[in-house]
């Protein structure tokens, strides 16, 4: 690294942090008319919105647009030494372009590996605190309601329905358990009432009827209350909002994990959200160099020229990643796959203007 290497990445991280304390500000600003309403409803102090939701609220923020910032910064202070005529006179001096963005590639790998880490440990803590505090003064009735007809699968071959569920009292009714083997169902068992028991750690059952089914043979057994233990706990009947994001990474795969050796579908909405956390530090990576080739040439537009191409790139961008990501949830798109293609696509676009940059 030499002193205009030095010169450079200052630039680039000095335009950056600017940019991004601008855009939290206004994030906060907005956020707040949103929420003014449930902070008055709920009398929360000033420390408490602080210490409880903005804490967490800011980094969730700042890592959800960190990658177009980063885009931004760069067509911003790139712009302006083309405009300035700085990025000519250093070609002119006998540097290679190849060798003109080193403090490119240093400050995207730099920035990319923070991203990394913060989306593995920092930026899921961060989103536990804003899921906290939305559940306790935002959504609060909405998560105390009763559930209907909730349908859990418990591992490979059983599937357990409640016709209710009452979260408060942790108690259910019209119980449906059936083992599965193909297309074959050898055991069910129904209950008209269930019951959590938390000092036992079972499921307390009334009027339970259950019958082992063996091809033509079926035996049926009938019992007034039992006690049973299942793999399943009330905390499994809850679907907490947006709990992926709330996850370290490690806590992420030992979920995943589990729910695969149960068997259960639907792991398409957590797999993207493991894979995104990788993809968007390469993102860094990708658009730092998109911005960095795409903003060194002097046009005739100056700063307003990039800075309109570089919004649309962006605006290219989060399009390309929302349908991929809603084809993987929605659909039987592979995860890595839906995650990862925007980032070919644009890599693959940074390539050709590379090669098409005047040398």
């Amino acid at each position: 690294m030499k002193k205009i290497d030095w010169y450079i990445l200052k630039k680039f991280v000095g335009t950056f942090f600017y940019s991004l304390m601008i855009l939290l500000v206004i994030s906060v600003v907005i956020d707040i008319t949103e929420k003014v309403d449930d902070f008055m409803r709920n009398n929360l102090t000033l420390k408490t919105i602080i210490f409880e939701y903005y804490i967490g609220f800011i980094p969730s923020i700042a890592a959800l647009l960190f990658p177009l910032f980063i885009f931004i910064s760069v067509i911003f202070f790139t712009s302006k030494m083309a405009y300035r005529s700085e990025i000519i006179a250093i070609l002119a001096s006998g540097v290679s372009f190849r060798r003109f963005l080193r403090p490119y590639w240093v400050g995207a790998i730099g920035f990319g590996l923070m991203l990394w880490a913060a989306n593995t440990w920092v930026v899921p803590k961060a989103n536990r605190l804003v899921n906290a505090f939305q559940d306790n003064y935002v959504h609060r009735h909405e998560d105390a309601m009763a559930l209907y007809d909730k349908t859990v699968r418990i591992d490979s071959f059983n599937y357990v329905t409640f016709g209710s569920w009452d979260p408060n009292y942790k108690t259910g009714a019209s119980f449906v358990m059936q083992e599965i083997h193909g297309q074959k169902v050898t055991f069910k068992l129904k209950a008209d009432r269930v019951s959590w028991d938390s000092t036992e750690k079972k499921w307390k059952m009334y009027n339970l009827s259950m019958r082992h089914i063996n091809d033509l043979n079926e035996s049926w057994t009938y019992k007034q209350d039992s006690l049973m233990k299942l793999r399943i706990t009330p905390v499994d009947l809850v679907k907490k909002r947006d709990e992926q994001v709330a996850m370290t990474t490690p806590e992420l795969n030992e979920y995943i994990k589990k729910q695969q050796l149960r068997g259960a579908e639907g792991l398409n909405t957590y797999l993207v959200e493991k894979y995104r956390r990788t993809a968007a530090g390469f993102m860094v990576v990708v658009l730092t160099l998109i911005g960095g080739i795409m903003a060194s040439r002097k046009v005739r537009g100056g700063s307003g020229l990039h800075l309109a191409l570089g919004i649309v790139i962006s605006a290219s961008y989060i399009i390309f990643l929302q349908f991929a990501t809603v084809f993987s949830t929605k659909s039987n798109l592979n995860p890595l796959l839906a995650v990862w293609i925007p980032n070919v696509v644009f890599g693959a676009l940074a390539i050709y203007l590379y090669r098409r940059a005047p040398k």
